[in-house]
């Protein structure tokens, strides 16, 4: 399954650990990046993965020294 460029809400929901109710209002927002092919939403990988490390990026500059 190293191939999969795309995942679908349930499966990022499950690679975050969250709820799919959870995902939605992020990608709805634009917080979560996602395509739209027909109906379905997607979100590529690489970008998920890029939005998780700016998340743990900004958290952690945050956080008092």
């Amino acid at each position: 399954m190293d191939d999969v460029i795309l995942l679908t809400v349930e499966g990022t929901a499950r690679r975050l650990g969250m709820s799919r109710g959870a995902i939605y209002p992020l990608i709805l927002s634009g917080d979560i990046p996602s395509i739209k092919i027909g109906k379905s939403r997607r979100i590529p990988i690489a970008q998920l993965d890029a939005w998780v490390a700016l998340q743990v990026s900004e958290q952690s500059s945050d956080s008092p020294a």
